[in-house]
């Protein structure tokens, strides 16, 4: 069963597929697309998009915990997809390309090549735009890439009416994705979704339509047990991956003649590196584990977008049919800067699982806004919890560790109140279900968020690039891993910081961009 190809992709997600079928185009190298969780072809329970929030805990999700939380919701699950396609096969499709202060801040901390200037193109490559004309300073829209870019359309009154409302509070209805960073405005999400409501996700875009492509293999239902390494030369070289068969019975070695790209995500990333002896080496002694490579920095700045809620009863019914429920964004950033720091999704759907345990009152007929910090300054860990790959590893994300957090989620309570007061929302907006009217001082507020804040779903930056004098980047510039040959790492645990927006089309664009590197050193 063991076999050999040039290249050897990691998980079969957001940037790994992008990778896997960029990297195929060559006819005269093979590669392996490696996937634990199953095909998504012909499943509708993850291509119509609309039915996305079935798949949170889920069989399609490994559902990590996480360890207590001293300042944040100790309840709370990190859904991360188990399904061809990662994430983009599992998330609500909203499509953002990152700021550009995002991503010239990353070239400024030594990410050499990584300005928006010089990532944009790749943005461009990978979509097709569906409508919205260019604006004058706009970066370009991709009009052949393979994946669906289109704005949301569906008819919702309630959503009209908030877009009024933020206008009212001086929230104007603004383009998104046109090239200015919007740090106060509202608008309908784009979403990379095609118009029959089915997926643009990365497995529909890049891997479905070459599935024929004879260099091309896709493994399905194989876990990773470890890389694997030759260790007799002066450097460590990767040669491949140990897999779990998908009957669980037996082990296979694939082996990568040329490189291996690890896309295996924000947590199970810096897990299996750490299973392989690359990571901070106190940490693998302790759990039994050689070190290969001691890298303190793998498992470190873990990043996430914490999300409140605001909930209320609708006076008049909620559409009964919908894209994806959650359709508009709202950024009311702090005046003066850059990137906004405070950002909203608008569900037309109850969004309850957070509250009910604490007695909060639901409905059928409701209404939200989920304020999340965009830009947030707790940073936590992934650990392994043993040195068996079955075990999931310890996700402490260490939620409103920093005040400042604490500071933009109560402002995200208020902003959201002061945007359902305004006129245009008083024949849609009924009692306040949570936090509810007697939830009034800062303390009260953050009382509540710490116990039902949820996550927008987004950790990163776990496996960090940056220049050689950072001992905590685990990767260079051009994604590889420093301390061996022939790995890199591609997908959206690469971030320095992560960026202010939805992060899903940035993760497939360093996807593009690892199989870029890769093909030009070739």
């Amino acid at each position: 069963m063991d076999q050999e190809f040039d290249y050897v992709v990691v998980g079969g997600g957001t940037a790994g597929c992008a990778v896997a079928a960029r990297l195929s185009e060559d006819p005269d190298v093979t590669v392996c697309l490696v996937e634990a969780g199953p095909s998504d072809v012909g499943d509708d329970a993850i291509l119509d998009l609309s039915r996305w929030m079935e798949l949170l805990e889920s069989g399609y999700d490994w559902d990590y915990p996480i360890e207590p939380q001293e300042s944040g919701n100790s309840w709370m699950r990190h859904a991360r997809a188990k399904v061809l396609g990662g994430c983009s096969s599992h998330n609500s499709a909203i499509a953002f390309w990152a700021p550009r202060e995002n991503l010239d801040a990353w070239a400024a901390q030594g990410c050499d090549g990584w300005t928006a200037d010089e990532c944009y193109p790749f943005y461009k490559k990978l979509e097709t735009a569906l409508d919205g004309a260019e604006q004058a300073d706009a970066p370009g829209r991709g009009t052949d890439g393979p994946v669906t870019i289109r704005t949301v359309g569906d008819q919702d009154p309630c959503g009209e009416a908030l877009l009024e409302a933020c206008e009212e509070v001086g929230l104007p209805t603004t383009p998104f994705n046109t090239g200015r960073t919007v740090i106060r405005g509202a608008n309908w999400f784009q979403v990379n979704a095609n118009p029959d409501g089915t997926r643009s996700s990365a497995s529909t875009a890049y891997i479905h339509p070459n599935l024929d492509r004879p260099n091309l293999s896709v493994w399905t239902g194989y876990r990773a047990e470890k890389l694997t390494f030759d260790t007799s030369g002066e450097k460590p070289r990767a040669t491949g991956v140990r897999l779990r068969t998908p009957d669980q019975r037996r082990s296979v070695d694939i082996t990568a003649t040329r490189e291996t790209i690890l896309s295996a995500g924000a947590i199970d990333g810096p897990k299996l590196l750490m299973l392989s002896g690359i990571g901070p080496a106190e940490h693998l002694r302790e759990v039994g584990i050689d070190v290969l490579v001691d890298s303190p920095g793998v498992g470190e700045n873990l990043q996430d977008h914490p999300e409140g809620l605001v909930q209320w009863e609708a006076l008049q019914e909620m559409p009964v049919v919908s894209t994806q429920w959650w359709q508009i964004g709202i950024f009311a950033g702090s005046e003066g800067r850059e990137t906004p720091d405070l950002m909203y999704h608008y569900g037309s759907v109850p969004f309850d699982m957070n509250i009910v345990r604490y007695g909060y009152p639901t409905a059928d007929n409701t209404f939200c806004l989920t304020p999340n910090v965009t830009g947030a300054q707790s940073k936590g860990t992934v650990r392994l919890s043993s040195r068996d790959f079955h075990d999931k590893p310890k996700v402490d994300p260490r939620y409103f560790s920093h005040e400042h957090d604490r500071e933009v989620m109560i402002r995200g309570i208020r902003v959201a109140r002061e945007i359902a007061a305004s006129p245009a929302l008083k024949e849609w907006v009924g009692r306040e279900l949570a936090p509810g009217e007697s939830a009034q001082t800062d303390e009260e507020l953050f009382d509540y968020i710490r116990n039902t804040h949820n996550t927008v779903y987004h950790p990163s930056c776990t496996v960090k690039m940056g220049p050689d004098s950072d001992p905590l980047a685990p990767v260079d510039p051009q994604l590889r891993v420093r301390g061996v040959d022939g790995l890199r790492v591609a997908d959206g645990s690469i971030m320095p910081d992560l960026i202010t927006v939805n992060p899903c089309i940035t993760t497939m664009m360093i996807g593009e961009r690892c199989a870029d590197f890769i093909r030009r050193e070739a």
